[in-house]
């Protein structure tokens, strides 16, 4: 053992009641009462990790996990809730600054496509669904954009958050038939964009016209002129109306689409 004991930290594990934790240090970043507000509707047990607590001078300041112990204070409803403590004895206020800092320097954050299928292995219905409806069009959800293979799971799982199923299958039905798989045809800003017009027309946005119109004009023609317009996948949706509306007696209304409260989290959208 000896032999490892510089690559094990001195530290001490101890259940610590929340009220004798100080946090808020000035390295620290402001506490997020909506982030805390969040994870508490959501709380998983298993997903808590140990605080790391540096002791000087007989006073136990949290250095990483002043949310989680928020958190936890509000689930419980009492600060006199313990919670698990890494604790290092050791420690001067700028080397806790220092560790704060760099902490995530060389981790690695997961992925979209990574969190989705780990979903997937869990059995977690909504990635289930997902999974099984984009395989019901013959594509496969994929970590690379190739011919077939949908990668932006992450608009995905927010068409199906703020949608529904049914739009979500619409979109899919609508992009593979118009554009029969083609590069970027299921890009983010491309699906995200045609379930803002089909949320903002309804059974007003015809799908043999969309088809006829929509695919004769390239994905790269449709991104330029969306580019040109701006305001993310909105831009998106207004080119592909444009192209829709072109030589039709009673064109859809521009204005009826801007109207429409588009989603925040669907405007910008990627993987």
């Amino acid at each position: 053992m000896d032999d490892f004991q510089e690559f094990i930290p001195n530290v001490n594990f101890e259940l610590i009641p929340i009220k004798n934790l100080v946090s808020n240090q000035e390295y620290q970043r402001n506490l997020s009462t909506a982030h805390v507000e969040r994870a508490a509707k959501n709380f998983d047990l298993c997903q808590v990790n140990p605080v790391k607590i540096s002791r000087r001078n007989g006073v136990n300041y949290v250095f990483n996990g002043q949310h989680t112990i928020e958190i936890i204070a509000l689930v419980s409803g009492s600060r006199e809730t313990p919670v698990w403590c890494m604790v290092y004895d050791d420690l001067e206020y700028e080397q806790e600054a220092d560790i704060f800092a760099n902490q995530m320097k060389y981790v690695r954050p997961l992925l979209p496509y990574e969190i989705f299928m780990a979903n997937v292995e869990a059995g977690n219905d909504k990635q289930l669904i997902i999974k099984e409806l984009v395989e019901s069009y013959g594509m496969k959800i994929s970590r690379n954009n190739k011919f077939g293979r949908i990668c932006a799971v992450t608009t995905l799982e927010r068409i199906y958050d703020r949608y529904g199923f049914h739009i979500l299958s619409h979109v899919l039905r609508l992009c593979i038939g118009t554009w029969e798989g083609s590069f970027n045809s299921l890009s983010g800003n491309i699906m995200s964009g045609v379930s803002h017009l089909i949320a903002a027309f309804g059974d007003e946005l015809k799908d043999d016209t969309f088809k006829e119109k929509l695919g004769v004009v390239s994905i790269k023609e449709i991104t330029r002129s969306a580019k040109e317009r701006g305001n993310g996948s909105m831009g998106y949706a207004e080119a592909m109306l444009n192209e829709y509306n072109k030589r039709m007696k009673h064109p859809l209304k521009l204005g009826k689409l801007r109207k429409f409260e588009m989603p925040k989290e669907l405007k910008k959208s990627g993987r």
